[in-house]
């Protein structure tokens, strides 16, 4: 069920692509932008979590990236942009939502992109967020066996996109892939990636962002960074382990380190809402 929170979805025309948006809470409130990883459309950020941010004083935002749910969207395997292009999209949404700066929150790929938000980009970021993300380096700790033995053989197989029942399966494989000690609650996983099936007219595109160049790197510029910062990790993340969480809190000055207890890699689950909804609107608080 949609949230009552919830305002309409936009078609956005931006950089030369359409993005969608959707809104949640009072547009006269400070904006939060959430900005999700990778394959993830807007769909993943769940409803219940975007409403309890609006009601903690937040105009929340969540898009789909290029080649994800309504937006623009590439051939498979055919992308013709890379990262820094997704962070020139992030950019010209708040331009086209009239948002001069935001509390930003990206987690994975997205917790990329709002790194390079904040060092490119200082102006527009309030607060900044990041989950499930990394500094990037040589020296950190590796994936766990189990996921580089998967990787090695090949990982779960593509499924038929054109089979609703079978995204599901896959999505839902994947989250049992990159789960911490947290159990995976299957039927919200089943309700999202049908959601995001609906939503898609190529859904195997999202598969392109495993395909872009990275761009530019921040990786040693994020002492630069100057917005107050959160850090949240999951404590059982198999493919970025908690390591990558201290080295990121490390690299920016007076970041805030929270472990998010159980969790993998991915969306945060609703068992650590409570903390991550709290501490994401104390940051943007300190932010204001």
């Amino acid at each position: 069920m949609t949230s009552s929170h919830a305002h309409d979805e936009q078609l956005l025309d931006i950089n030369g692509v359409t993005l969608c948006a959707q809104t949640f809470g009072d547009p006269a409130a400070p904006a939060l932008l959430l900005i999700g990883g990778a394959e993830a459309s807007m769909d993943w950020w769940d409803d219940e979590f975007c409403s309890r941010l609006a009601n903690g004083g937040r105009h929340v935002v969540r898009y789909d990236t290029r080649d994800t749910g309504r937006s623009t969207t590439y051939a498979p395997g055919s992308p013709t942009y890379g990262r820094d292009a997704l962070l020139a999209d992030a950019v010209g949404l708040l331009d086209a939502l009239g948002v001069s700066a935001a509390h930003v929150v990206g987690v994975s790929m997205g917790g990329d992109i709002a790194q390079r938000l904040a060092v490119r980009h200082p102006e527009r970021v309030t607060s900044l967020t990041l989950m499930a993300t990394s500094p990037g380096g040589t020296d950190l700790p590796p994936m766990s066996q189990e996921l580089a033995e998967k990787f090695a053989a090949g990982g779960d197989e593509a499924p038929d996109w054109a089979d609703r029942e079978a995204v599901i399966a896959y999505y839902t494989d994947g989250e049992h892939t990159f789960a911490g000690t947290i159990p995976v609650d299957e039927e919200w996983v089943r309700r999202v990636a049908g959601k995001a099936w609906d939503r898609s007219p190529s859904l195997a595109s999202a598969q392109n962002h495993w395909l872009l160049d990275d761009g530019e790197s921040v990786s040693d510029r994020l002492a630069e960074i100057t917005a107050p910062t959160l850090v949240l990790h999951g404590t059982a993340d198999p493919l970025l382990p908690y390591g990558h969480g201290e080295a990121l809190s490390w690299a920016i000055p007076e970041a805030r380190l929270v472990p998010l207890q159980g969790m993998g890699h991915g969306m945060p689950p609703s068992e650590v809402w409570d903390t991550a909804i709290s501490e994401i609107l104390a940051v943007s608080e300190a932010g204001r």
